[in-house]
């Protein structure tokens, strides 16, 4: 079974280079290429791929504009940012607008495909370039609040930490010793309780109220 995928980038160079990488596989077919957000969205309609590769930065409707609209015309379609931009804030913008992956262009081509089979297989995969700076700021900027994790156990937190790091299924599963249909359980009971829809709202849930750092609350859970 071939995953079909539509490329949105302003830079035809670099769609062409995707399609490249892409075509020496048997996982993934291109159906479509756009080069600004409108035209994007009406492939989008059209296609109803099960990926969607979007740029940060192109020019006409912006990327957090271009995310919603692709949400409501192709609900189902997996969106992951593929971006050479460090503008941290526009990153979580694009996160909380619905991008479920945020990816750098500087990965290999090798690493790239590995993550989009994770991202087709429905896991959330944030770089980790990108989840360290969005922590880094976070933190800088974070006030003293209540826990918000109050509701969660330790080993939800254990999870729901190791999502907002950028660690799979898979390699949550080793960490804690349980298996994977584990982990998704204690993922689905993180969703119910904190009362997201996704994972990738989780991650950025769990980014914005300080999980992960020793002065959050929900750390300070840990240390009594």
């Amino acid at each position: 079974m071939k995953f079909t995928v539509l490329l949105v980038d302003d830079h035809a160079v670099v769609r062409r280079g995707l399609v490249n990488i892409l075509a020496m596989t048997d996982d993934f077919t291109v159906v479509g290429e756009a080069g600004d957000g409108a035209h994007a969205v009406e492939l989008a309609r059209e296609h109803q791929a099960d990926l969607i590769m979007l740029d940060l930065l192109m020019a006409g409707m912006d990327a957090v504009t271009t995310i919603r609209a692709l949400r409501l015309a192709s609900p189902n379609s997996q969106i992951a940012v593929l971006t050479s931009s460090d503008d941290d804030n526009l990153a979580f913008a694009a996160i909380e607008a619905g991008a479920q992956s945020f990816l750098l262009k500087s990965m290999s081509g090798d690493a790239l495909l590995e993550t989009m089979r994770r991202i087709v297989d429905g896991e959330a995969v944030i770089h980790s370039d990108i989840a360290h700076r969005i922590l880094r700021s976070v933190r800088s900027a974070r006030e003293p609040e209540a826990d918000p994790f109050v509701l969660l156990t330790q080993r939800e937190l254990d999870v729901l930490r190791a999502l907002a790091e950028g660690s799979s299924n898979g390699r949550i599963a080793a960490m804690l010793t349980i298996s994977e249909s584990t982990v998704k359980t204690h993922v689905g009971n993180v969703l119910a309780k904190l009362n997201l829809h996704d994972r990738t709202q989780a991650v950025a849930f769990a980014w914005r109220h300080g999980l992960v750092g020793s002065d959050s609350p929900a750390s300070r859970r840990n240390l009594r």
